[in-house]
């Protein structure tokens, strides 16, 4: 290290990781019981630091993964959180990215080792530092992208009905659609494939069963399609 780094402060630098799941009515955030002090035993966003040899996207995948068990997961970078006194311990400025799962690969074995459960955005609980901040943050930037790129269908199973994807997009949006015009539109963007089969918990009917068409999709977006 040269003589010139040596005379700036050493910060410490972390991750935190915002994951949004969807249980069918309300988008959800994954927290976990803080296991060190400051703070101890407060809600909080699952994080760490990040070590000399990893870079920061790679901090943050360690931690989602250690946390989910997953490792093909949405995400993204967020926010730079710099405030000098975010954290009473030290000087810690957090990178936070934000991730998309699917609560059905998610495993109850992994809430119980993390002490983690899923809350509400609605009902979110204290959380310790800016936690809170990173959270609304967070769902700011999903509604900026769910209207013109299709991350939501990450939080749908890869099978699902236009009841679940509309009923999605009320819960990102906090707003009631149409039946009849969102299910236009979605259809009339031709990225969906309906299959033969149906869902037929909810009524003796039953429900036809889409899935997303990922290269149908890539066709179309440089024409700067919005889904809704």
């Amino acid at each position: 290290m040269t003589k010139a780094y040596n005379n700036h402060d050493r910060l410490l630098v972390a991750v935190d990781c915002i994951i949004f799941g969807f249980d069918g009515t309300e988008i959800k955030a994954l927290l976990v019981k803080r296991s060190l002090e400051p703070e101890k035993g407060k809600w909080s966003l699952m994080g760490g630091f990040v070590s000399a040899k990893e870079s920061v996207h790679d901090a943050a995948t360690r931690v989602l993964e250690n946390l989910t068990g997953l490792d093909n997961v949405y995400m993204e970078q967020l926010h730079c959180f710099g405030d000098v006194k975010r954290d009473a311990a030290g000087r810690v400025i957090s990178v936070a990215y934000f991730a998309l799962i699917k609560l059905d690969d998610y495993k109850e074995a992994l809430l119980q080792k993390h002490q983690a459960s899923w809350h509400s955005l609605h009902k979110i609980p204290a959380v310790v530092f800016d936690h809170k901040k990173m959270i609304a943050l967070s769902l700011e930037r999903l509604q900026q992208k769910a209207i013109a790129y299709p991350i939501g269908f990450e939080l749908l199973p890869t099978k699902f009905t236009m009841q679940q994807l509309q009923a999605l997009y009320e819960a990102v949006y906090n707003n009631s659609f149409d039946k009849r015009n969102f299910t236009k539109k979605i259809l009339s963007l031709n990225i969906l494939n309906r299959l033969t089969e149906k869902e037929k918990t909810t009524s003796r009917k039953g429900s036809f069963l889409y899935t997303f068409d990922k290269k149908k999709y890539n066709l179309l977006k440089k024409q700067g399609i919005k889904l809704l």
